[in-house]
C-alpha cells in the first residue's frame, strides 16, 4: 500500500495518480490541476476535439476529460511522461500507419510530452471516432 503524502489517501500502486481533494468539474479545471509541462499537450488535444467535432458534449467522466457525440466518446488523461488519448481499438487499428511512432495500447495512444503533437492527426482521429 502507498499513502499520498499530500492527502493521506491509500492506494495499491506506488505513486498512484489521483486528485488530492475534489475532482475537477470541468475540462479547464482538469487541465489547471495538472503539471505545467502537460498543459500544451492537453490544450492541443482539447482544441483539436472542438475543431473537428464542434458540437460534441464535453464532460468529466472516469476523472478524465471526455467528449461524446451520440454513443461515441473519446477521452484523454495526463500521465507522468505522456498524454493518453482513449480512442478505442477500432480507431487504433484504422490509424495504425499514422501511429507507428507512438506507443499504443488496446484503446489508447500515448503522446509523449517531449514530442510535438500533430493537430491534423488528432483532428482526423477525433472526427473518425465521433462521427
Amino acid at each position: 500500500m502507498w499513502r499520498c503524502p499530500k492527502c493521506g489517501r491509500e492506494f495499491k500502486k506506488i505513486n498512484q495518480g489521483h486528485y488530492c481533494g475534489s475532482a475537477p468539474l470541468t475540462v479547464d479545471d482538469y487541465i489547471d490541476l495538472q503539471d505545467d509541462k502537460t498543459h500544451a499537450h492537453l490544450i492541443t488535444i482539447k482544441n483539436a476535439i472542438h475543431k473537428s467535432v464542434p458540437d460534441c458534449k464535453e464532460s468529466i467522466a472516469w476523472s478524465m476529460p471526455t467528449y461524446k457525440n451520440g454513443d461515441n466518446a473519446v477521452s484523454f488523461a495526463a500521465c507522468k511522461n505522456h498524454v493518453s488519448l482513449y480512442i478505442g481499438a477500432e480507431a487504433i487499428d484504422f490509424f495504425k500507419k499514422d501511429l507507428q511512432e507512438y506507443t499504443t495500447k488496446k484503446s489508447a495512444v500515448y503522446f509523449p510530452y517531449d514530442k510535438e503533437l500533430s493537430s491534423e492527426l488528432l483532428e482526423n482521429m477525433v472526427k473518425w471516432c465521433l462521427s
